[in-house]
């Protein structure tokens, strides 16, 4: 079978994923993340690249705040198609601003929407709900059938659902509903990254979209 270019890339960068993770961790469970993250990887609306520039966004954004604040608060950072989410508790609206600051120095983020709440940190109660209102939520997705479950991604923070991904209207619109109507959910905030039905097709069927391609190209 010949594989499309935007597949073959995909395949090889994943393949060097694999590869990388059992080394750097030095154990079993690495390697049974790395199968699922290469899962997630090719199912995903995002390109192989940016997948992992996303990754790697996280780390280096949530690497260089917790050096400043440490324990003081308590930031989660999100990255989804290069657009950072921060999200958990900080001790003012000065560390607010400053931590948004902070996450801006990284290379390649293209936009940042700060979430914080000047509040004192989430207890380890309040957190583990929200794990579990995330579980419901993505739960419900896959059972409504609307869309597929995997180009959402659902955080919850003290009650707060966000829901990010590069989606239609359509598919934004049934995944709100569908969160807001879960039990335990306070709020439901969009910050997905609108695309058309056309592209998104696109995106789900790459090889399909370049056979197209070469059908009504030159002979």
């Amino acid at each position: 079978m010949k594989l499309t270019t935007n597949t073959g890339k995909k395949i090889r960068n994943l393949a060097a994923l694999l590869l990388s993770l059992p080394i750097l961790a030095g154990c079993f469970g690495a390697a049974a993340v790395g199968v699922g993250t290469g899962a997630l990887m090719l199912s995903d609306r995002r390109n192989s690249e940016t997948f992992v520039t996303d990754e790697g966004l996280e780390l280096r954004a949530s690497a260089r705040i917790n050096e400043k604040y440490g324990d003081k608060s308590h930031v989660n950072v999100i990255s989804y198609n290069r657009m950072l989410l921060l999200t958990g508790e900080v001790t003012s609206d000065a560390a607010k601003a400053d931590v948004e600051k902070i996450a801006a120095t990284v290379p390649n983020v293209k936009s940042i929407s700060n979430e914080l709440a000047v509040a004192g940190p989430s207890s380890f109660g309040g957190r583990s709900n929200d794990s579990y209102i995330t579980s419901k939520v993505k739960a419900r997705f896959v059972d409504a059938g609307k869309f597929a479950a995997n180009h959402v991604k659902v955080i919850t923070e003290a009650g707060v659902v966000f829901l990010l991904g590069l989606v239609t209207q359509a598919e934004a619109d049934a995944a709100v509903e569908i969160a807001r109507t879960t039990g335990g959910v306070q709020k439901v905030v969009r910050v997905f990254e609108i695309i058309s039905a056309e592209k998104a097709r696109a995106l789900d069927n790459p090889q399909t979209q370049n056979s197209g391609a070469k059908a009504t190209g030159t002979k």
